[in-house]
């Protein structure tokens, strides 16, 4: 972000920005010479890629402009400089074709209905998925009194709560003046948020520690708005609105009402998050309390090998940014907006890599993945230099596989390999001339669930079915298949000191990845 948006609160400052900006006080009021040029270099591009909508953006500038509230004005150019990337998504349900099919999981009374109605669609149409169906863009849809609404009831709560004085205008502007959460419809939550607390001091012993009215309004929020799974198979980000009409969602839309009651409030708060668990399937997304300067964290419930938190700011940095047009990259990774908070939440290391595989003609990028959901996804990123690539600020105790990014897929790099609790790294490359032989009784371990609050039991081989061996070199290579009788499931002449995945026929294949040590799987 332009740092001009800042240092218009910096008195020593002030006079360089009047004379590089062409801004004058008369009256009390600032007056702008000539146009768009007027604007730091992010608000003009926003400006012009406007188009038809410019006028409303235009409007809200000049009506801060003719305040004369230097801080309105300087956040209403954070809003409008940083809105490109910023809308809402819509998703459906596609095959592989890119046919859309009709289906929504809110027209069944569970998730487990929903589930198999979503088989039977699998069945007749082959592979589906969801994916995104529309990108309605902020900067072209918003309208000036959503925008002065928006950001006059933010001020409002910010200079008027005990709560908020020492805030800082940054951390305002990061983390309570934003009007989104995520890619919802957008809707007028604020008002709604702060009537809704309207007596919040009075409930509190200790009106003045923002802590306090955190874990006030984190818990409320929680009862106005629970977690059904059923949300899990209706990806689309609900609005305000429908929250509060449902009274239900998935983490991401819980994560989005705490939000609003918090930043409505005045409390500083992001949405933190990990795209893929390292030890199991899924994702998830929660919201953190944060310090006056923007800093904070929350528990986790399982292995993250990342952590980003959600801004609104572009970051200049990330891989959306720095990126060419032409280059094609993981899509959520494409994002500019989020950034790595990982070394807030657990130990990390910096694994350098040395990529074995023959890098791609024109890569510039190789990434580093966990295994999630049956598949190998990419989690971070790093630049190539030579035959090596240096990831930055890694989770410990995760199992990973460095890859590129070719025909929009994900190709191994280079070997998998655990880096350990200490920050030492283990490759795991099978050995063909020593073998061993297994019994295994389980195909996934017992895994704490952030959602459900509860944990999803062992699954454990059963009778009857049949169950193929994988191990991983270069891809997953099958060591053959079993059928499991009353004892566990047998494979002999397996190489050593590889990593391993245990499918049963006709899965979902959400089966865990494990190493053997001592002849007994550990879990990955």
């Amino acid at each position: 972000m332009d740092k001009n948006y800042f240092e218009w609160l910096n008195a020593k400052k002030y006079l360089n920005l009047c004379l590089r900006f062409g801004i004058f006080l008369l009256g009390g009021f600032l007056i702008f010479t000539g146009c768009a040029s007027t604007w730091p270099k992010e608000v003009s591009k926003t400006l012009s890629a406007a188009g038809d909508n410019r006028s409303e953006l235009e409007q809200v500038l000049d009506h801060y402009r003719r305040l004369g509230d230097d801080q309105k004005l300087a956040a209403a150019q954070f809003l409008i400089g940083n809105m490109e990337g910023h809308g809402y998504i819509v998703t459906a349900l596609y095959d592989s074709n890119r046919n859309e099919i009709e289906f929504d999981a809110l027209d069944y009374d569970n998730f487990d209905n929903a589930l198999k109605a979503l088989d039977k669609l699998e069945e007749e149409h082959g592979e589906i998925d969801f994916k995104r169906k529309r990108f309605d863009k902020d900067v072209d849809f918003i309208t000036t009194d959503f925008l002065i609404e928006n950001i006059d009831l933010a001020f409002e709560a910010w200079r008027n709560n005990s709560w908020a004085r020492e805030l800082t205008f940054e951390a305002f502007c990061e983390h309570i003046l934003p009007y989104r959460g995520s890619n919802e419809p957008l809707d007028r939550w604020r008002r709604a948020c702060v009537e809704r607390y309207s007596d919040l001091s009075r409930k509190l012993d200790n009106p003045c520690d923002p802590k306090v009215v955190s874990k006030y309004l984190q818990k409320d929020a929680h009862q106005w708005v629970g977690f059904s799974s059923l949300y899990y198979l209706h990806p689309t980000d609900q609005s305000f609105s429908e929250m509060d009409e449902h009274r239900l969602g998935r983490c991401e839309d819980i994560t989005n009402m705490i939000l609003y009651t918090m930043r409505a409030n005045a409390v500083p708060s992001a949405a933190d998050y990990t795209p893929f668990w390292a030890d199991r399937d899924n994702n998830h997304a929660w919201e953190v309390y944060l310090d006056k300067n923007g800093e904070g964290h929350a528990g986790l419930s399982n292995r993250a090998a990342k952590v980003y938190r959600k801004v609104f700011s572009i970051q200049w940095d990330s891989l959306g940014a720095i990126k060419k047009e032409h280059e094609d990259v993981p899509r959520w990774l494409s994002g500019k907006n989020y950034l790595d908070v990982t070394n807030q939440y657990v130990e990390t290391s910096d694994v350098c890599v040395r990529l074995e595989k023959r890098k791609p003609k024109n890569a510039r990028f190789a990434y580093i993945c966990v295994f999630n959901g049956g598949e190998w996804q990419a989690i971070h990123w790093g630049k190539i230099k030579g035959k090596n690539v240096t990831f930055s600020d890694m989770g410990r105790n995760i199992a990973y596989l460095p890859a590129y990014f070719v025909d929009n897929k994900l190709v191994a790099a280079a070997p998998p390999f655990i880096l350990t609790s200490s920050g030492d790294i283990r490759m795991l490359k099978p050995d063909e001339s020593s073998v061993m032989s297994i019994d295994i009784a389980e195909t996934t371990p017992e895994t704490p669930d952030a959602d459900t609050k509860s944990a999803r039991p062992v699954i454990a081989v059963k009778p009857g079915r049949t169950y193929e061996m994988f191990i991983w070199d270069d891809e997953w290579q099958s060591l053959g298949s079993r059928s499991a009788g009353e004892q566990p499931v047998s494979f002999a002449s397996i190489p050593i000191d590889g990593l391993y995945w245990l499918v049963e026929k006709d899965s979902r294949r959400l089966e865990r990845i494990f190493t053997i040590e001592d002849g007994k799987q550990v879990w990955w």
